[in-house]
């Protein structure tokens, strides 16, 4: 194939608050090089001025390509109509080099509120899809644009819930009038000689996943889009968990520390925070508030428009003028949230006075959740007592209810060593990141129980980690490493570790 095709493309005038709104919007296949590559759709309405419209990944397909999308908003004003008809040309730059669809240097053409426009090469095509299902939904619509030499005389998907132990079969029926979002104000039909539109109605219930594939039935037999052989899928949202230690206002330029944390939560839409060595000024033991740094990150989100509730608390004196602590930030209200030593030492003046601060939230299509901002001593100075005193507390707090548990945050305690070692083989938490990133390793290490099985972590030096209660009802299906200069730039002495859960 090309390195870059126009799947389809479509514009649709809607009314919105009394205004006309032309909505664009371009799918695109393109090759998926290991070079970076930038996706753009170059395009001009009836004014003939030119725009550069950025795609951005969208989904994997099979065949090693990769579905990229493209989308804008025009609204009707005193000073701007909308675009009307569009020409435009698709362009992809990678390694230097330009690779353009332009429909053979004749551009392609979409007539205003022309409905649907599809590639040469996709007979069907399925309009609008994105992956999550609703959280709280049990219909899914489903839209296939049909090209009309195909003279369609059925079209239905066959999907499964269950990874085609069963399947089911829902038709699709073709509309005559077809506007994605259902608003009023549609002003004009697709003629004969657009695309025909399909829709179906898929009834996922509680479905945490489904799997699909749309069939078009012609007198010259089926034809299927399957994704390219890798099937559509709906999923149910899952979370996103981050546990970083931020080094207790030891880095130079506060300011940028706070803000650059706020952007990556931001970005990377973060759901639960686990912040560890939460620094606020001692001020004689009564604190000051406005400099807690958790507080800092929660303000500093709202500057984004992000809500974040906020639980701290802090453990001993840190760095001889610090009240340090730990914190969770979460998008969901705490239904419980709870502080207590797990060290035998309670003197604020020990570091090793460790305290762990606890919060429950009900995450949607998921449950409820417990999670623990942890900050242990190393192994010399109590790790392993403290561990068992939080496992138990951890343990006790477990009931039917509780889709899982987390403990999150330092554990001083280098992957591979013998406090980690303690964990794996004895305690009942695993090791998420090692889970998601490397699952021969995590099956070496929590699945086996031959000796000297920890010399696979040789090169992993990990003391932050996220562990979750054996039995809990998530798995980790995304790591990464944030905050160390690749990404997002450094922060502390201690990397972030990012982890994506969704239900098994």
């Amino acid at each position: 194939m090309k390195a870059i095709q126009l799947v389809y493309s479509q514009s649709i005038i809607a009314a919105e608050g009394g205004d006309s709104i032309q909505e664009l919007e371009f799918a695109v296949l393109a090759e998926n090089f290991l070079s970076p590559k930038q996706i753009t759709v170059h395009w001009a309405g009836d004014d003939n001025v030119w725009h550069v419209l950025p795609a951005r990944y969208h989904f994997k397909t099979g065949q090693g390509r990769e579905r990229w999308l493209a989308r804008t908003n025009w609204r009707c004003s005193s000073k701007h109509s909308l675009p009307g008809t569009i020409r435009f040309a698709l362009q992809c730059l990678v390694a230097d080099r330009e690779h353009w669809d332009n429909n053979n240097n004749a551009n392609y053409l979409l007539k205003s509120d022309g409905g649907v426009l599809v590639g040469a090469k996709f007979p069907l095509a399925h309009l609008n899809y994105r992956p999550l299902l609703p959280l709280d939904g049990t219909v899914q619509p489903v839209a296939v644009a049909v090209h009309p030499g195909l003279r369609a005389k059925r079209v239905f998907v066959r999907w499964t819930a269950d990874n085609w132990k069963t399947y089911h079969q829902t038709p699709c029926f073709l509309r005559r009038e077809y506007c994605p979002k259902a608003r009023q104000g549609r002003t004009a039909c697709p003629d004969e000689n657009n695309p025909a539109v399909w829709t179906g109605r898929l009834t996922t219930g509680s479905a945490a996943r489904i799997e699909y594939a749309i069939c078009c039935e012609t007198a010259q037999g089926e034809i299927w889009d399957n994704n390219f052989d890798l099937n559509y899928a709906f999923r149910r949202s899952g979370f996103k968990v981050l546990t970083l230690n931020l080094h207790c206002y030891q880095e130079a330029d506060q300011e940028k520390k706070f803000s650059e944390i706020a952007r990556a939560i931001h970005e990377l839409d973060v759901d639960i925070i686990c912040l560890q060595e939460v620094g606020e000024e001692w001020n004689n033991g009564e604190g000051n508030w406005q400099s807690n740094a958790a507080q800092i990150i929660q303000d500093r989100l709202l500057g984004f428009g992000r809500s974040y509730h906020l639980y701290t608390d802090w453990s001993h004196i840190g760095f001889d003028r610090f009240r340090e602590g730990s914190a969770i930030l979460s998008k969901y209200r705490f239904l419980k949230r709870e502080a207590a030593y797990v060290s035998t030492d309670c003197n604020i003046h020990n570091i090793h006075s460790r305290k762990v601060v606890m919060a429950q939230v009900d995450i949607p299509c998921i449950g409820l959740v417990n999670v623990y901002s942890v900050h242990l001593s190393w192994w010399k100075d109590g790790f392993w007592l403290q561990f068992q005193e939080l496992s138990q507390w951890a343990n006790e707090a477990e009931s039917e209810q509780v889709a899982a548990t987390l403990l999150c945050g330092d554990f001083n305690n280098r992957a591979g060593s013998h406090g980690y070692m303690l964990v794996a083989s004895s305690s009942g938490y695993e090791d998420q990141f090692l889970r998601a990133t490397s699952p021969v390793s995590f099956a070496q290490i929590f699945r086996d129980t031959l000796p000297g099985r920890e010399k696979c972590l040789t090169d992993d030096d990990r003391i932050d980690f996220i562990f979750a209660r054996k039995n809990s009802r998530v798995k980790p299906i995304a790591a990464r490493v944030l905050f160390s200069g690749q990404d997002y730039k450094k922060v502390s002495d201690h990397p972030g570790y990012l982890i994506e859960f969704r239900p098994p």
